[in-house]
Parts: structure tokens; C-alpha cells; sequence
């Protein structure tokens, strides 16, 4: 089943009177569960689309449509609510709150739909012994490495079970090994949950980690590869 259908996306960006074509015709479909790069040169669109499929930018023309709803039909602050309800987002820069420890830091989307107290801190636990940070839980991001960190953006992006997990460059702070660490981290994660996770990147062993691999260029989709999971 399609989790994303991304129908002739084009997305123009408008400076003065020169008009910069960032995405020109791009049609995608993506199921539930899928692990997929979308790759390409500075300039090829990938962030752009990425933006557009996490709700945080609109398309100049064409149509996203996630679980079913077209993104194009909702108002600002109905896209917003998909975006608090379904989407998990994984920066490259981990924007982790500082003064607040992994548990806060984790338990912020909990606090935004709502969810009760005790529900929450099952919830969060839960999540922080799957990434490994069980003993990490009432430390702050200046007191993990960067791996750790990283680790935490993880768990925040599913302690709520998103169907999507949107990741920008998610291993580009990240040495080799502990980039390694963090996509088999997220390999796994993607197997007990069933969610579709979309990776943005530069990084080869991104690329080559992808069970799917989509390359951009000049905003249009050059190539699409199927290679099916890892063992």
C-alpha cells in the first residue's frame, strides 16, 4: 500500500524576476515500510522535495498525498497537525534542546498530542532502551557524543509511531562507524515498526544502505532503484 504518492511536483522559488526551477515534474510512489535515499548533487532538489513531503513547504504545482490525504486540500494549520501526527523528522544538526535531558528532549511530541502522563513515560522508556540509551536517560545532549545524540533524534522522531520518518543528511556529523551504528539503528527500528523512512544525503553508505534509491537532477528523477532489504 502507498504511504506517499507525489504526482508531477514541481516547485519554483521566485527572486526578483529570476525564477529558480527547484523541482520539475517529480512523480514517486512509496509504500508503508519502505527504507529509500533520495540522493544527488547540491542544487538537484532532494531537500526541497523533502520539505514539501514533511509539510514544510508548499509545491508551486502538482500533488503530494500521504495515508491518502492530499496535502494540497489542507489549510496551514491542518498541515500542521499531519506533520504533529504523522511525520518524524531526523536533522543532521539533531536540534536537541540543551537544557532538557534525552527523556525531555523524547517526550516533547507525547507533550504535543496530548498523551497522558504515565503514558508517556512508558512510552519514552520504551523507545530510549530501543535506541540503546536506557542509561543515558537523564542526560543532557552536551553530555553524549554525537552518536548518542544522534540517537536521541532518532527516538524522538518515533516515539510517536509516524507512519513517515524524514532523514536530512542524518550521518553528515557523524564519524563512519558511528554513521554505520545509526543507520543499522534505524534499519532496525524500520523492521519493528513498519515505518517508511526517506533519507536525504551526499553519503554513499546512505545510498548503499537504502533498500531504494532515488537520484535527482536538475530537479527531475534521474534514475530509480529497487534492490530490495538487506540481509
Amino acid at each position: 500500500m502507498a504511504v506517499l504518492t507525489v504526482k508531477d511536483l514541481v516547485k519554483d522559488y521566485k527572486t526578483g524576476k529570476v525564477i529558480t526551477k527547484a523541482l520539475r515534474g517529480i512523480d514517486l510512489e512509496i509504500a508503508q515500510g519502505e527504507f529509500l535515499s533520495i540522493a544527488g548533487p547540491s542544487g538537484s532538489g532532494k531537500t526541497t522535495l523533502l520539505n514539501i513531503i514533511g509539510c514544510l513547504d508548499t509545491p508551486t504545482s502538482g500533488s503530494v498525498s500521504l495515508n491518502g490525504t492530499n496535502l494540497d486540500d489542507l489549510k496551514k494549520k491542518e498541515r500542521a497537525e499531519l506533520r504533529k501526527d504523522s511525520i518524524g523528522f531526523v536533522f543532521q544538526s539533531f536540534n536537541l534542546i540543551p537544557v532538557l535531558t534525552a527523556f525531555e528532549n523524547v517526550e516533547i511530541p507525547l507533550i504535543l498530542l496530548g498523551w497522558s502522563n504515565q503514558k508517556r513515560k512508558e512510552t519514552v522508556e520504551n523507545i530510549l532502551i530501543d535506541v540503546g540509551l536506557q542509561e543515558y536517560i537523564h542526560r543532557r545532549p552536551l553530555a553524549m557524543s554525537g552518536g548518542q545524540q544522534q540517537r536521541v533524534a532518532v527516538a524522538r522522531a518515533l516515539v510517536k509511531e509516524p507512519k513517515l520518518i524524514l532523514a536530512d543528511e542524518p550521518t553528515a556529523n557523524l564519524d563512519s562507524t558511528t554513521g554505520k551504528a545509526t543507520l543499522e539503528l534505524m534499519r532496525e527500528l524500520n523492521e519493528k515498526h513498519d515505518s517508511t523512512f526517506i533519507f536525504s544525503t551526499h553519503d554513499k553508505m546512505v545510498m548503499d544502505f537504502a533498500d531504494r534509491l532515488i537520484l535527482l537532477k536538475d530537479g527531475k528523477v534521474s534514475s530509480d532503484t529497487r534492490k530490495g532489504k538487506k540481509e
